[in-house]
């Protein structure tokens, strides 16, 4: 891993960049025991240089193992550890990022395309695995038929998780708890924990963390073993699963914190077995031997609880804020209601009236229909009149057609002739039938109808 260092003295912010992602790509070939080849790494001085891209790199490799005279020894997977940390710098270097199952199996098929013949794909069998931090002893994954049912529970529930209001502390714990449970379903026969800590990059780049590489670059391998004793439980032996050293790591990763990394502190000590004889004074003393040797764990994980804790009180009386709040707000809500409710009773006597009033008014409009039947009939009659009067009546009755309420003198005046005249065109339209005065001769109006 010293090839990147010079990279990382000469301070160029996009060869940093980019040194950085080789070294996390290609230290994380040592979660399964895999060492890139010269090769590689000189292809990827080439790609940091800004020689070739990051595309180009990954064609470069494709033509080195095809132009191999003979295929590499049985075991040998160099070619895997080549094309896989080129594949991991190219999705390092991509900006995009889905919260998803689908995004987790996607970043799986492009790791492991063309190597595995299930990549992208969830497996159909029940796995073990022996691990060396157990002493050769596997954890549970999740069984194949509830692979799927797993994964879309735990991402369910971390995306709809509120981490307002928790330290950094306590979102480090829970962001560990989240990749651990996630690696824990293995929903892969193989490349699980490389998936895993890509996916674990990209998703904590996405909350803001800066993450740094040189931490999975230098630490991948105590990244699985810290997985696997966070989900490994023997109660037999009195081992029980701990978060205590993939909470150590996130501490350096996300915190910046010294916390010290070693493999060895997680490994599990065989336990002898119990004497015949003396069956139940053996068992208890290999438990008080387990319980000595663990004090200083359960201690750092009392800290740690404390700490959560702490977080969780700090939560209850934010809860119990929210609760005096909502109370508050539903008491003013239903005093809301008992206004709105008598506003409505308000409104709906005033309703009533305009009711009744609409209904007065329908009335009144009824009447001043027939009246309108009664003038039109009474126009009609005029009409068939108009050609039997001189002109001075015709004069009469269209200034009474156009004010009914007109007087004999406001006539005289429009006219320009005299009232005596006015009065005798009056007379006789109203010998004739064609007009007749309904009340006063001041507030009365004009019909022109017959009787």
């Amino acid at each position: 891993m010293d090839d990147f260092e010079e990279y990382k003295r000469q301070g160029e912010p996009d060869k940093k960049e980019k040194s950085g992602i080789w070294r996390t790509a290609i230290g994380l070939q040592q979660v399964d025991g895999l060492t890139p080849s010269e090769y590689l790494i000189k292809t990827a001085k080439r790609n940091i240089e800004g020689e070739i891209s990051i595309y180009e790199a990954q064609e470069f490799l494709d033509g080195y193992y095809k132009a191999k005279p003979a295929k590499s020894a049985d075991g040998d997977r160099t070619e895997e550890a080549d094309k896989v940390s080129a594949r991991i710098a190219e999705i390092l270097s991509e900006k995009t990022f889905t919260f998803s199952p689908a995004e987790y199996i996607t970043i799986h098929k492009r790791l492991f395309a063309g190597i595995y013949k299930h990549a992208g794909k969830i497996r159909a069998y029940n796995i073990s695995k022996s691990e060396w931090v157990l002493n050769g002893e596997t954890v549970y994954y999740a069984s194949a038929d509830s692979i799927r049912a797993a994964l879309n529970y735990d991402f369910t529930r971390e995306k709809s998780f509120d981490y307002r209001g928790l330290t950094k502390e306590a979102i480090a714990s829970r962001i560990a708890k989240f990749i651990s449970g996630l690696w824990q379903i293995h929903a892969f026969g193989e490349g699980n924990t490389r998936t895993t800590a890509v996916f674990a990059i990209k998703y904590l780049r996405t909350l803001g963390f800066s993450v740094e590489n040189d931490l999975f670059a230098e630490n991948s391998w105590y990244f699985r073993n810290a997985l696997v004793r966070a989900n490994y439980n023997d109660y037999a032996k009195n081992i029980f699963a701990t978060p205590l050293y993939l909470n150590r790591f996130f501490g350096n990763l996300l915190l910046g914190e010294s916390n010290a990394l070693k493999n060895r502190e997680m490994r599990v000590t065989p336990a002898a077995a119990p004497d015949t004889a003396n069956g139940i004074n053996d068992t208890v003393n290999q438990a008080n031997d387990t319980v000595n040797r663990e004090n200083d764990t359960v201690n750092r994980e009392n800290d740690t609880v404390n700490q959560g804790n702490d977080t969780v009180n700090q939560g209850n009386d934010t809860v119990n804020q929210a609760n005096d709040t909502v109370n508050q707000a539903n008491d003013t809500v239903n005093q809301a209601n008992d206004t709105v409710n008598q506003e409505n009773d308000t409104v709906n006597q005033a309703n009533d009236t305009v009711n009744q009033g609409n209904d007065t008014v329908n009335q009144g409009n009824d009447t001043v229909n027939r009246e309108n039947d009664t003038v039109n009939q009474g126009n009609d009659t005029v009409n068939r009149g108009n050609d039997t009067v001189n002109d001075g009546e015709r004069s009469v009755l269209s200034l009474i057609g156009d004010d009914p309420s007109v007087t004999a003198a406001q006539l005289a005046e429009r006219l320009g002739v005299s009232l005596i005249t006015v009065r005798r065109e009056i007379r006789r339209l109203k010998d004739g039938g064609y007009i007749k005065r309904v009340g006063s001769d001041k507030t009365g109006r004009w019909v022109t109808a017959k009787d």
